[in-house]
């Protein structure tokens, strides 16, 4: 641990320009360039919307302890932190390989490769956060509780599921490096989280307590619950203690091996590389 805080002390702008850089290749060559980072999110949410709204017309509304909100809010707020899970699970497991030149041709702190990938993508999550909050201001056709003091706790769940993330790519990310099957194999497994994830239905509301306990072992569920707990439901985030403790357990496990898998890995990266 104090090994890779080592690695990042003093390099905070490094990071910082290196994920604008990394943002600028992601868009390179495009004639819209970052607008992508809109487009792509708001083409696949409404898509999405449409195919559950329109196609199997499950309805236009979520309910939630007896408040009713909009399916499109209520996608929108569980896709937003998805985005960033997504490409912070994908990129990150691929950001060792894909900056090679960083571990085999100088001398760079390899830790902060992840790091400065996760900035990158948190750029974009931000701006996205925010163009969902001004949605959310500006609809008042259902129950939304926004405006209100339980907005506050964005400034916990965001920095903590970076924190998460991050971590979580100390063991991917090397690991990727030295196989590239472990690599598809992440890539391939996404598609299947999103639908084990709470993030187009409530899992609060799920009629077997068996499979909304096994819900909570998902992480990537508590922070789409978390946001909707934020910016819709009007709760927080210590009003599920057994959701929390489940989280920090997880947190905690994620955060050592991680620390265990980079460690044990750290100095063959440049001879696979």
């Amino acid at each position: 641990m104090f090994q890779i805080f080592k690695e990042h002390k003093g390099f905070g702008k490094q990071i910082m320009l290196l994920a604008v850089n990394d943002l600028k290749k992601t868009y390179k060559g495009a004639a819209i360039g970052p607008l992508w980072a809109v487009i792509k999110p708001a083409f696949t949410l409404f898509v999405y919307w449409f195919a559950f709204t329109i196609g199997l017309k499950t309805g236009n509304t979520e309910a939630y302890h007896g408040l009713e909100y909009s399916k499109f809010i209520f996608l929108l707020v569980g896709f937003v932190p998805w985005f960033f899970i997504n490409d912070s699970i994908t990129l990150g497991a691929k950001s060792i390989r894909m900056n090679r030149q960083f571990v085999t041709k100088v001398s760079f702190p390899v830790s902060t490769i992840m790091t400065f990938t996760a900035v990158a993508r948190l750029f974009v999550h931000i701006f996205l956060a925010a163009i969902m909050y001004v949605i959310l201001i500006l609809n008042k056709s259902t129950d939304i509780l926004t405006p209100s003091i339980y907005n506050l706790q964005f400034f916990l769940y965001c920095p903590l599921m970076v924190i998460f993330f991050v971590a979580l790519t100390w063991s991917t990310a090397p690991m990727a490096a030295f196989s590239k099957d472990f690599e598809n194999m992440v890539m391939s497994i996404m598609s299947g989280v999103f639908w084990l994830s709470g993030i187009i239905y409530n899992t609060y509301a799920l009629e077997s307590e068996t499979l909304k306990t096994v819900m909570l072992f998902n992480p990537i569920n508590f922070f789409a619950n978390g946001y909707r707990k934020a910016f819709l439901y009007g709760e927080w985030f210590y009003e599920n203690p057994v959701e929390l403790y489940i989280f920090l357990g997880e947190f905690l496990l994620v955060f050592v091996l991680g620390l265990w898998n980079y460690k044990r890995l750290r100095k063959a990266l440049p001879d696979v590389l």
